[in-house]
């Protein structure tokens, strides 16, 4: 049999073992997997648009997942990452 051997970690090890690195930041920050995704309907109500206008404009957006179910395209599921959506609603600032 062999014992199994437990380590007490300080408050300062578990700090800085908790504080992210340049390398792990960066590469889990800026991965839209990880991010909050909106669907139409939360982008329509926080914009303040219809929900076939937000469709319009996410639709064809580089970033936009796009989740068919069946074969018509009634029945696409939209998710958009939130870097996306923060850059569809600057170019509509932008516009005006």
């Amino acid at each position: 049999m062999t014992s199994v051997e437990q380590r007490h970690f300080s408050d300062q090890e578990i700090a800085h073992a908790a504080t992210p690195t340049s390398g792990t930041e960066s590469s889990a920050a800026k991965d839209p997997a990880f991010e909050r995704h909106y669907r139409i309907g939360e982008l329509a109500e926080i914009w303040q648009l219809g929900r076939e206008t937000v469709r319009l404009l996410v639709k064809d957006e580089r970033g936009v997942i796009k989740i068919r179910l069946g074969r018509k395209k009634a029945h696409t599921i939209y998710s958009v990452p939130e870097s996306v959506a923060v850059r569809i609603h600057t170019r509509l600032l932008n516009i005006l």
